[in-house]
């Protein structure tokens, strides 16, 4: 599996340089980063034959990216998911943010952090820091922030991921990574009919927060117990993807938060995936309170990396989060953001073989 050009990627936007860095470990791993929306374009995994493939989807160059309307491996903010009528209010004051699907302020906004050039500084072979600025105002949210997310390919197959924020007055924030997986690989051959239908997951969780029509939670925290969202055990993700669950129907699939159990602000697993044909085992470390499963429900035939043609069901999210909408639901947990303190978020995905032992 080759590598995306460099090349590609070179070019001047928002007054600086977009470039594309390889970060790779002894093992031989390899990931690309690019600066613009601190995104991951490439990660080249091993399967159970010592075979490497691409395991995320993306795009041969930058142009691609710009364009992009489903945020490939972008760093999501300052809020991801949703806010209802991008409206919330914050210590007795009012706040408008931008609507940018429907009625609803999503994943940041139109120059969320997915969209700007970051600032890259590769500080070994295989870890880069990446930094980026959002003026008071921006898309509606109060404060001057700072960002920083960090990527470190570690030793034992896992990419580490650090976001961290800093506000010079009170603010919310809410970040995530926004990576679309397939542990089959995604090679010049494959096609639309490669889903992860057959991928099986287990998510450490006993409840989730039901969405309305628009996506939004309803403010509910619901058992899994009893319907489609219960990968408390393994499961095929495809086996109830069709069900005539509300749940299920609202979102054309999975597109839901879920609540993490043992949250403590500490480093928890989140779930797990295999996928047999490969051998391929993804777990998810973090040390927030939720997580949201995406099915690429809305995603439309689209050719990307390599050839491949991505499509509804080729690939899955599994973003680290706050709960959606947490400004407008008192008892969700608090993404307040005080001058005084730091935002730091935390994500592992370890890759591994079934194998191993």
């Amino acid at each position: 599996m080759e590598l995306i050009s460099a090349k590609s990627f070179r070019k001047k936007l928002q007054g600086v340089d977009v470039d594309l860095i390889t970060l790779k470990n002894d093992g031989g791993m390899q990931m690309q980063v690019t600066n613009y929306g601190a995104r991951v374009v490439s990660l080249l995994a091993p399967d159970e034959h010592g075979n490497l493939s691409d395991v995320v989807a993306g795009y041969d160059d930058l142009d691609a990216y710009v364009q992009d309307p489903y945020y490939f491996g972008a760093i999501i903010g300052r809020c991801a998911n949703r806010i209802a009528d991008g409206k919330f209010s914050l210590f007795g004051k009012s706040y408008q943010l931008t609507l940018n699907v429907g009625k609803d302020h999503v994943y940041g906004g139109i120059f969320g952090l997915h969209a700007k050039v970051w600032i890259m500084e590769q500080l070994s072979e295989r870890e880069v820091l990446l930094s980026v600025g959002s003026p008071n105002g921006e898309e509606g949210y109060p404060g001057s922030v700072h960002f920083e997310a960090r990527y470190l390919l570690r030793e034992d197959n896992s990419v580490y991921i650090s976001l961290t924020a800093r506000s010079d007055q009170p603010t919310i924030v809410n970040m995530t990574h926004h990576s679309y997986f397939n542990l089959s690989g995604f090679t010049s051959s494959s096609d639309t009919s490669q889903n992860i239908l057959d991928h099986r997951l287990k998510v450490e969780a006993d409840y989730f927060t039901p969405i309305n029509e628009r996506l939004l939670p309803t403010g509910e925290i619901r058992p899994v117990a009893g319907s489609a969202l219960d990968f408390r055990d393994f499961y095929a993700i495809g086996q109830r993807i069709d069900e005539k669950e509300e749940q299920i129907q609202f979102a054309g699939g999975y597109d839901h938060n879920f609540v993490l159990r043992d949250f403590n602000n500490r480093i928890i697993k989140a779930a797990t995936v295999i996928e047999p044909t490969s051998g391929r085992k993804l777990e998810v470390f973090t040390n927030v309170p939720g997580l949201q499963l995406y099915t690429a429900n809305k995603v439309l035939e689209t050719s990307g990396k390599h050839g491949v043609r991505f499509g509804r069901y080729s690939a899955f999210c599994l973003e680290t989060q706050h709960f959606p909408d947490a400004p407008n639901h008192p008892h969700f947990p608090m993404i307040v953001l005080m001058p005084e303190h730091i935002y730091r978020h935390e994500i592992i995905y370890r890759f591994s073989l079934l194998q191993d032992k």
